[in-house]
């Protein structure tokens, strides 16, 4: 009788997924935009320790973005990005930019400082205006990214169409942004598929998390599956909203499912709570607010905005928010909300009256 011996078939290796570090980015908008230079020092050298390959710096809004709109930073943005790039030994800095709130002249000082990967933004179906930006950054020398902001917003159709408008400008890279944390599941693995049958041959695809709806990291997972190469995460889930994919568990996680990241969980782990956690005022968490920020798909950095409105003129900050989505705003219309802020507060004093049987 012949033994039958155990054959062991080998998983094939997977590819790895770049994460991109968020904190002093996204994270800005939690912190109100007063990040101290010594605080960017110690978040970079504790990212670049745990082996994150690239980390984004400036202010919430991206380069250009301290003003009375949006927030003034504490520091200076290109003084902030210097600073990363002289603590960081292998982590390259990236730079964020909005068309129209940003410009050349901001990249360029940005890239004299040092920065070496220039991610674009735009809203969903507006990537035509980041046209010259690419062509500037790619004569730079700079690593090219492209943000598609507030992606649920646009069919998966429509996303594949702004997509390629990025990459034939000279993206070599493409995200998916749920800038709203609105995407549940599929909304998100249709709009990554769509966007990667369009432009994988020329570009890679990349997918930015919020987690209003909880579904940040999950998310994530799916665009991998799907074929999206980089991700964003942010330390203790850092961010606008209720928070980014905290960084520290889309390594685990991805650790888990057996993909490469190159980083160090215990690591990214140790970041947030021993250099993050201490010098957060508030970690961002699902509350009413930030849910309702999901539920109606409304722009993550508008909660801060709507918060001190609600405060000062008493109205519910979730109620503000509801009726932003009811209203479709897009990023850029902050200084709206207090319009939003005062109807809500005449309302509520009519329905005062009336109840009062006062005519």
């Amino acid at each position: 009788m012949t033994a039958v011996s155990d054959v062991v078939v080998e998983e094939p290796i997977k590819e790895s997924i770049r994460i991109t570090d968020s904190t002093l980015r996204d994270g800005s908008h939690a912190m109100a935009h007063r990040f101290s230079e010594e605080q960017v020092r110690a978040v970079v050298h504790a990212l670049d320790l745990s082996g994150v390959e690239v980390i984004e710096v400036t202010h919430g809004d991206g380069l250009g973005g301290s003003s009375f709109n949006y927030g003034f930073s504490l520091v200076d943005d290109i003084k902030l990005v210097a600073a990363a790039v002289d603590e960081a030994k292998r982590a390259r800095i990236a730079v964020l930019m909005l068309p129209g709130l940003g410009t050349v002249r901001d990249l360029k000082q940005a890239h004299e400082a040092g920065a070496s990967v220039a991610r674009i933004a735009t809203h969903c179906t507006e990537a035509d205006v980041s046209r010259q930006h690419f062509k500037a950054a790619r004569e730079l020398g700079m690593e090219t990214v492209g943000f598609l902001m507030l992606s649920h917003r646009a069919t998966p159709s429509k996303l594949a169409e702004q997509a390629r408008i990025m990459v034939d400008a000279g993206a070599e890279c493409v995200y998916v942004v749920d800038s709203a944390g609105a995407m549940v599941l599929g909304d998100a693995q249709e709009r990554v598929q769509s966007v990667i049958n369009e432009i994988s041959r020329d570009a890679q695809v990349g997918f930015h998390g919020h987690q209003n709806l909880s579904m940040g990291v999950a998310n994530s997972v799916l665009a991998y599956q799907a074929g999206a190469r980089q991700v964003d995460g942010a330390l203790l889930a850092l961010g606008a909203g209720a928070g980014n994919s905290p960084t520290e568990v889309l390594a685990a996680t991805f650790e888990r499912l057996g993909v490469p990241t190159g980083v160090d969980v215990q690591a990214a782990l140790a970041a947030a709570e021993e250099i993050v956690k201490p010098m957060v005022p508030r970690i961002p968490h699902m509350d009413r607010s930030s849910i309702v920020q999901g539920y109606a798909g409304v722009y993550s950095s508008f909660l801060l905005h709507a918060e001190r409105a609600g405060v000062r003129y008493g109205v519910p900050a979730h109620e503000i928010l509801q009726r932003v989505g009811e209203l479709g705003y897009v990023g850029g219309q902050e200084d709206m909300i207090i319009d939003i802020a005062l109807q809500l507060a005449q309302e509520r004093d009519m329905g005062d009256l009336a109840a009062a049987g006062v005519r």
